[in-house]
């Protein structure tokens, strides 16, 4: 069987409105994701669990679907549902001090669906190589972001933005490489037993 993400081995021939149940699913668990959120005295950004959930997301659903799923959540953020950390919602959300990692999670779900397509999630090095990618992209476009809107010097900016996070987000990390490649063994394990039963 040929590398694909979780999505094509569990659904090699969806249709799109499977495609788009998967998306809306993908985005609410990423809104769900976001409302785990700890608020820090000393820096506008929160510790979430939307890094991870846009993450494993995409490199379960692949390129399309997980980029559709992170695109959808930012975009209902932005008409006003409260999908945001702590309930946040708005137009100002994306252009305030934390927008440039809500743009982040779009590009991070289109570099770790890529690498989901091409099988990545199968072993927990890859899982790992597909993570540090996609938060690599979400910090850089977060940082940027911040550091022009709160127009502070690097080293405040990486205080503010990077620092309090580097310990919880390799957590996340390693936490996405131990499940997703047994979810990925196990999907391949039963569409075999599946084809061999037909």
């Amino acid at each position: 069987m040929a590398a694909t993400s979780i999505r094509a081995t569990v659904f090699p021939r969806a249709t799109p409105a499977v495609d788009v149940v998967l998306a809306l699913g993908g985005a609410a668990l990423i809104a769900v994701a976001a409302q785990i959120s700890i608020s820090l005295p000393f820096t506008p950004v929160p510790i979430t669990g939307q890094t991870f959930a846009v993450a494993t997301t995409a490199a379960a659903l692949g390129l399309r679907t997980g980029a559709a799923s992170s695109f959808l959540y930012v975009a209902a953020g932005i008409i006003g549902l409260p999908v945001y950390a702590d309930g946040g919602s708005g137009w100002h959300a994306v252009s305030g001090a934390t927008g440039g990692y809500l743009i982040g999670f779009i590009v991070c779900a289109l570099i770790v669906g890529w690498c989901g397509d091409r099988g990545w999630t199968s072993s927990f090095s890859s899982t790992v190589g597909a993570m540090l990618l996609g938060e690599t992209v979400i910090y850089t476009c977060g940082l940027l972001w911040l550091r022009h809107s709160l127009h502070t010097p690097l080293e405040k900016t990486l205080e503010y933005g990077l620092y309090p996070f580097v310990v919880g987000d390799l957590i996340k990390v390693y936490a996405a490489a131990a499940v997703l490649p047994p979810a990925h063994r196990w999907v391949r394990h039963l569409r075999s037993g599946h084809k061999d039963s037909a």
